[in-house]
């Protein structure tokens, strides 16, 4: 009996360790069923079918570093610059776009690897080239002072230009921002990215549902994900050459150096707000509490019903929260 016991736990410690050791491999028996019931397989969307249906009258196109940059200028006023985070685009910025134009000039582009933009030639997608890419664009649209807004992605690039270019932002506004370690494992599209074999199959197979998920993951109330919306980031993925930059991108080191980091955060003197969603599963609300902390002259206001997208998913809200930094200066005292 002894005996039977032992065999017993010996064989459910191996079942731990091999769930642990091939949890990818789970993923791919998914990929594989959905094969089978012929759901996933979707080819390249061409540059010109999106132009199509996600262009309108205020995009516009410009070239830097070799790529066909999309990007919309829009409204009359100070300049507000927009920049979207990972697998999104220019469009997670429309509700609070059809307003700030209406008292500023707002400027937002599809960032290299995303949207109609697509991928770089060097398939570099570190903090440093996009921050790059950053000053080339502005400085091809003659844009030399501005508020800066980025959310996620878009928000680490923010807070490393305005570090870098601290003559040029006049206040920053940091959406659910990367930067700093979350101490949590990384998303499973992004696990997926970096696994061999899947992220070849990645390159074919791109299921709806998997983009679904994702959304779902980053909202905090799925009444909000509509069909339209899931639409658009499932083809805005399967843009020529994007499923290729997505696995690139997951492929740089997404461990942030944090004492570089935080130094880098504590020489922003920059008047910075930071907008969090209280129920971000990517980047928990801990983290804008740390960055909050760390920067020297910034205020936290949190959003309750929010997940990581808060202009997105609460544009009224969020919204109110930038419009009050923006135009007071009651909401940026510690």
């Amino acid at each position: 009996m002894m005996q039977a016991q032992v065999n017993l736990s010996c064989i459910k410690l191996i079942i731990k360790k091999m769930q642990k050791k091939f949890k990818s491999f789970i993923y791919l028996l998914v990929i594989l069923l959905t094969i089978a019931i012929g759901n996933g397989i979707y080819t390249d969307i061409s540059v010109e079918d999106l132009k199509n249906e996600y262009a309108n009258e205020h995009s516009k196109f410009i070239e830097v570093d070799e790529m066909n940059v999309h990007y919309r200028d829009e409204g009359e006023g100070f300049p507000i610059v927009l920049i979207h985070g990972t697998a999104a685009s220019l469009h997670t910025w429309n509700a609070w776009t059809d307003e700030l134009k209406k008292t500023n000039r707002v400027i937002r582009m599809d960032l290299p690897a995303f949207g109609i933009t697509g991928p770089n030639k060097n398939a570099d997608y570190s903090i440093e080239a996009y921050t790059t890419f950053l000053q080339s664009f502005l400085e091809k649209i003659g844009l030399e002072k501005f508020h800066l807004a980025g959310n996620s992605l878009g928000g680490n690039i923010a807070w490393n230009y305005t570090a870098d270019y601290p003559d040029k932002v006049e206040k920053l506004i940091l959406l659910d921002s990367s930067g700093l370690p979350t101490n949590k494992s990384q998303p499973a599209i992004f696990k997926m990215a970096k696994t061999p074999l899947l992220n070849s199959l990645f390159l074919y197979i791109t299921p709806r549902f998997l983009i679904k998920k994702n959304i779902e993951e980053v909202y905090e109330d799925d009444s909000k994900i509509t069909d339209k919306l899931i639409n658009r980031y499932h083809k805005m993925a399967l843009r020529v050459g994007n499923r290729q930059a997505f696995i690139d991108r997951a492929k740089t080191d997404f461990k942030p150096d944090a004492i570089a980091n935080q130094n880098k955060l504590k020489s922003i003197q920059t008047p910075t707000l930071l907008i969090w969603g209280a129920k971000d599963l990517w980047i928990p609300l801990d983290n804008g509490i740390r960055m909050d902390r760390i920067l020297v002259n910034s205020t936290l206001k949190v959003i309750e019903n929010s997940g990581h997208v808060p202009m997105e998913e609460n544009p009224i809200e969020s919204l109110k929260l930038m419009n009050e930094f923006l135009f007071t200066s009651e909401i940026n005292k510690k």
